[in-house]
């Protein structure tokens, strides 16, 4: 592998992480109580405008970049089909690969629904269902962060 290529992925990675969710740490922790408390979408609505410009870019750089890093940590000679071999998982890396595969999907998810079932309706009443949808994109960020430092250091 190439030292350059990892090291420029890993730092273009590192960024678009701090971005995402750092800024869903802030959504969450700083701007939800107050929305929250006051009941109020304006507030919601102008926090993810500003954020939307920022932290769609980082989780596509995110996404790009993660793709890129995975395919440099796979295991040579393992397809992605090995994955229904329960030796594969034993391999270095895999598992923590494969983690931060399904915490994608479950952000990608939770991102559709909040975009096409809940943003189209914001209203005081649905507000309590946004936050958490925002909580459990806090924590799926999280996750990767986590997941992501394990991969690194080999925990």
């Amino acid at each position: 592998m190439s030292l350059n290529l990892y090291v420029s992925l890993l730092a273009l990675h590192l960024l678009g992480a701090m971005v995402w969710t750092g800024g869903h740490l802030v959504l969450a922790l700083a701007v939800l109580p107050r929305v929250m408390r006051e009941r109020s979408v304006a507030r919601l609505r102008d926090f993810e405008a500003g954020f939307e410009r920022v932290g769609m870019p980082a989780l596509l750089l995110q996404v790009a970049t993660g793709l890129g890093l995975a395919h440099l940590r796979w295991p040579h000679g393992t397809a992605l089909a090995d994955l229904l071999l329960p030796a594969t998982w034993q391999l270095p890396g895999v598992t923590g690969i494969v983690l931060k595969l399904a915490l994608l999907a479950a952000t990608v998810i939770a991102a559709i629904d909040a975009r096409f079932r809940l943003i189209p309706h914001l209203s005081p009443a649905t507000l309590p269902a946004m936050a958490r949808r925002i909580g459990l994109v806090t924590v799926l960020g999280v996750g990767f962060v986590l997941t992501g430092l394990g991969l690194r250091f080999g925990l």
